[in-house]
């Protein structure tokens, strides 16, 4: 996953125009005005974030860079190495703190109930099992929170596989329990809205909103959105504009959810 990051100096300003933006914007968006939100409601400018599988700090850099302390739980001792080395380069090296470990075993490694967001980005499709890593998640949540949930979307995957020419393989996706196309397929697992948005429910928490992510970024030539004027920035109000309808949902290559407890206000 690519880096939202957004100028520290005008936080809310979009992240940098590039082909990544168009992987990152609609996700950071939802994801700032959470933070926004629950700073307003606990009156602390810094919040306590935990991202669980959060790598080499792609969303936990930049949230660090709004104020608020981020702790980043991966398996990876490389991607551990190279968050300190981003926090550091970004000045934030204060705020972020890497400590390895799975959302299996997250309460070995950070305590429950500790944490005012938690971030669970591609980690899902990659669990042995999702609704129990989404239970943990929510269980680190403090009694106020939001949960941002980000997985891969099983309809982009069979679009892609069709427009690609791989009818076969389109299909295999749309009928395999898993979303997979092949034993070539590099993701375990896919979801579609409504497995995911169950997933949160049944873990406790109501649904402040979901959104598709990547709707059309990766079936748009590269050389048409960098070539043309104007091409990156209408894309990117394109899908600003179709992620939370709940049509283009069932095309997306990622999912967003945002899930709220009982206390905390609505999208």
């Amino acid at each position: 996953m690519s880096d939202p990051s957004p100028n520290p100096a005008t936080p809310r300003s979009e992240p940098s125009r590039s082909r990544s933006a168009l992987r990152t914007a609609v996700v950071w968006d939802v994801l700032q005005d959470a933070l926004d939100r629950r700073v307003k409601a606990t009156g602390r400018q810094a919040l306590d974030v935990l991202d669980t599988g959060g790598g080499s700090g792609n969303f936990a850099v930049p949230v660090a860079r709004l104020g608020h302390r981020v702790t980043v739980v991966d398996p990876s001792p490389n991607a551990l190495f190279a968050l300190e080395r981003r926090a550091a380069e970004a000045d934030v090296a204060d705020r972020v703190r890497g400590v390895q470990g799975d959302v299996h075993g997250l309460f070995d490694v950070v305590e429950r109930g500790g944490y005012d967001a938690v971030l669970c980005h591609g980690v899902l499709e990659y669990v042995d099992d999702p609704a129990e890593g989404v239970r943990n998640a929510v269980a680190a949540l403090r009694e106020e929170g939001v949960l941002s949930l980000l997985a891969a979307g099983l309809g982009g995957a069979v679009l892609a596989r069709a427009l690609a020419g791989h009818f076969t393989e389109a299909r295999q996706a749309l009928t395999d329990p898993d979303g997979r196309w092949g034993t070539g397929d590099p993701v375990p697992r896919r979801f579609t809205a409504e497995q995911l948005a169950g997933l949160v429910e049944s873990a406790g928490l109501r649904i402040g909103a979901v959104h598709g992510v990547r709707v059309f970024a990766d079936l748009v030539p590269g050389v048409l959105v960098d070539t043309e004027p104007g091409a990156m920035d209408a894309l990117l109000r394109l899908e600003a504009a179709a992620a939370e309808i709940a049509a283009f949902h069932s095309v997306a290559t990622q999912l967003h959810v945002l899930g709220e407890t009982g206390g905390t206000g609505g999208a």
